[in-house]
């Protein structure tokens, strides 16, 4: 992915970058400035990161953007978005009776972690069906019906993890019906932007429907996986509220939260997305670097799909493979036939068989697609 650095100062995302090697060129016009610095950014983070982010996920025409009820802070990456933003209902929520967030049946595995430390129950609301290996959509909008008004659902807003499966745009509307008139909160998590569709803005399709509706939002945001920047901890957290008085309440809060976990959030990684968002070449290559990833992925779902039918003629139905998007799939095998994959094959998956579709490639495919089918035979 792109290895850049950013200064502070003059506008350096306007200069016009040549087509052959717009990632060191763009290095170099960062690095000859006599501005590079390595101070505190403020508590809040980069306000230029904080901006350019809140328009990437809400949308440069965003009504709530325009009207100042954005209210954002940087953080270390999606974790640490979803931990504050955990501690902030903890401490401000008004929870109609205990503290509580419904997660999807399965969730990230840390999601759960994460709010029980903030002191938040962890609830669950189907999910996965594993009959279909598909969404238990009707099951979803029971939970939502059921449960308490102004109730906390955490979505991830796109590629979903650990499943792959995400609603159609269609239920997204009537999810949103539904939370609107129960008056619920949404806590968005959207780790893996762009690695559903291909497309940063038809993944951003959850968080905006349910922002232009007016229904309180909460957005975990994280440029881990979709810029390559695991290791620089680069992520926002954004709250849409009802107006601009309270935005300034939330991020006097968030100031106090924020001062007391890490202080000052880091530089360089908010730096670099900062010159990607802003450089309009530059977002445009970023934009074909994650087509080019999530292409890559979708060809090794399709190799597998081949495979397990029409070559290795694997028993059971194995479409959900090419229908699940995203990094991650759900083989749809249970714990005893991972175990044996791990064990035997030395391929490396959790007991649920959730398998990561990012992990394969030319040279691997085969392998595992044999070996699958042997442990589905009970051969192994």
């Amino acid at each position: 992915m792109l290895d850049m650095i950013y200064v502070h100062q003059r506008p350096w995302h306007d200069v016009p970058l040549a087509p052959p090697d717009r990632q060191r060129q763009a290095t170099q016009i960062l690095l000859n400035s006599d501005t590079v610095n390595h101070e505190y950014l403020p508590i809040l983070g980069h306000p230029e990161f904080n901006a350019a982010a809140a328009r990437l996920i809400l949308g440069p025409e965003s009504s709530a953007i325009r009207e100042k009820r954005v209210a954002s802070v940087q953080t270390i990456s999606g974790t640490g978005a979803n931990h504050l933003g955990a501690l902030f209902l903890s401490k401000f929520y008004s929870f109609r009776e205990d503290k509580e967030v419904y997660l999807s049946r399965p969730t990230w595995a840390n999601h759960p972690a994460i709010f029980r430390d903030a002191g938040i129950k962890p609830a669950e609301y189907p999910y996965f069906d594993p009959k279909t290996t598909g969404l238990d959509f009707n099951g979803l909008l029971k939970a939502l019906n059921a449960a308490p008004e102004h109730s906390v659902f955490l979505f991830h807003a796109c590629a979903h993890n650990p499943t792959g499966i995400d609603p159609t745009q269609e239920q997204w509307k009537e999810i949103a019906r539904v939370v609107l008139e129960c008056k619920h909160f949404v806590f968005f998590d959207c780790a893996y932007r762009g690695f559903g569709s291909g497309n940063l803005d038809q993944d951003a399709f959850a968080v905006r429907y349910f922002a232009n509706l007016g229904i309180p939002l909460l957005i975990c945001q994280s440029f881990a996986k979709n810029a390559g920047l695991y290791g620089e901890r680069v992520g926002a957290l954004h709250f849409v509220v009802e107006d601009s008085e309270t935005v300034n309440r939330v991020q006097s809060q968030l100031s106090l939260m924020q001062r007391t976990e890490i202080c000052n959030p880091p530089s360089y990684g908010a730096s670099l997305m900062i010159l990607i968002m802003k450089n309009p070449e530059l977002f445009e290559e970023w934009k074909q670097d994650i087509l080019t990833m999530v292409n890559r992925i979708s060809a090794m779902r399709n190799e597998l799909y081949r495979l397990l039918t029409e070559e290795f003629k694997t028993p059971g139905r194995w479409d959900h493979i090419v229908k699940q998007v995203g990094m991650f799939s759900y083989t749809g095998i249970g714990p005893k036939e991972s175990r044996k994959l791990v064990e035997i094959a030395h391929v490396y998956l959790t007991e649920n068989g959730h398998v990561s579709m990012a992990g394969l490639n030319t040279h691997n495919i085969r392998y595992f697609a044999e070996y699958l089918d042997k442990v589905v035979r009970g051969a192994l």
